[in-house]
Order: C-alpha cells, then sequence, then structure tokens
C-alpha cells in the first residue's frame, strides 16, 4: 500500500486528519453515510421517529435521508471547490454535529436498541462460526481470496463486515432457523 493509502487508514476515525485530501473525503464520507443510514435503521427499528429529530437539524440539513445526504454531499462540494481543504459551511457542520450527539442520546445508548445487541453479537459469531467450519458455503470472491493465500479468518471477517443488516439476518435464517420454522 502507498503512503498515502496508509496514512487515510491510520487517521480515518481517529482525532488526527488524514494528509490528503482523498483520506479527508472518505473520511467526511464515511460520517455522512453513517450518521444516515443509523437514523434510517433508527425509524425501521421504531427507535425513532422523523419527526422526532430535533428542528433546529433538521431546518439546516432536510427532514429527511435523502434531504440530508443533498445537503451535506451539495455543502461538502460548495464549500471545496477550487480549495485546498475538504469542509462544510460552519451552519451545516454544527447541524451534523448536533445530529451526532442526539443520536448518541437517543439512538445509541437507547435501551431499546441496546438490548437487541446480544441478539446481533450472537448472530455475528454463529455466522462467523459457521462460515468458518464451512467455507464452501462462501461466495465466490471470498473463494477466490482462499486460493490465493489469504487466511480463512480473515476472509470470513471481511465477508460478514460487508454485510447488510438484512443480508445478515437472512444468512443467518438461511442457516440457523428450520425451513418449517422460517414462516
Amino acid at each position: 500500500l502507498t503512503w498515502e493509502v496508509r496514512d487515510g487508514i491510520l487517521n480515518h476515525q481517529t482525532s488526527l486528519m488524514p494528509s490528503t485530501l482523498e483520506g479527508k473525503i472518505v473520511r467526511l464520507s464515511d460520517k455522512i453515510a453513517y450518521i444516515n443510514h443509523d437514523i434510517d435503521d433508527a425509524i425501521r427499528g421504531g427507535i425513532l421517529r422523523e419527526k422526532d429529530i430535533p428542528k433546529k437539524y433538521t431546518d439546516v440539513l432536510g427532514t429527511s435521508v435523502k434531504g440530508r445526504l443533498n445537503t451535506l454531499v451539495h455543502n461538502v462540494i460548495i464549500n471545496s471547490v477550487d480549495r485546498p481543504v475538504i469542509q462544510m459551511s460552519e451552519e451545516v457542520h454544527e447541524a451534523m454535529q448536533g445530529l451526532r450527539v442526539f443520536m448518541f442520546e437517543n439512538v445509541y445508548r437507547n435501551p431499546v436498541a441496546k438490548k437487541e445487541e446480544g441478539k446481533a453479537i450472537h448472530m455475528i459469531t454463529n455466522l462467523y462460526e459457521f462460515y468458518i467450519k464451512n467455507p464452501e458455503f462462501l461466495p465466490e470472491q471470498s473463494q477466490n481470496m482462499l486460493k490465493k493465500g489469504e487466511e480463512l479468518s480473515q476472509v470470513v471477517c471481511d465477508y460478514i463486515a460487508g454485510m447488510t443488516d438484512t443480508y445478515a439476518v437472512k444468512k443467518f435464517t438461511e442457516f440457523f432457523i428450520p425451513e418449517s420454522w422460517k414462516n
């Protein structure tokens, strides 16, 4: 890996900032994606309703996932074009940071969501153990990685890490729930 890629990885989730514009845009893009994905998940999970999000954030960012993504992405582009930095306007950045605090207080630490955490750990652990014992069930891309000499444990971790929540539940159901119990 190049120095730039290693720097981007090293500084992706720390208080430090990647050195390159590419690393900075990836880091910021992930923050934008994660917060909106988490809001969407919380709404689908019944932990949050769109109208629960404080107006001071929705007035700036939008009242839907699509609206927030549109605002955030366009704001980064407008405030970064022809500049040696990747940035948002102060107003949008403050609203996103406030929304993040709101999510910690109302979703990430919410007892309803936390009680599901053990089930998710159980599901991921079982999927991991299943694929370690049955690597033939891994998809073709993962099989090719194994043929190239990649460690089975790493290939399984990478595969599971790339699953959406819905896909992980589907695979868990496929491997661990008897057919007659699925309906």
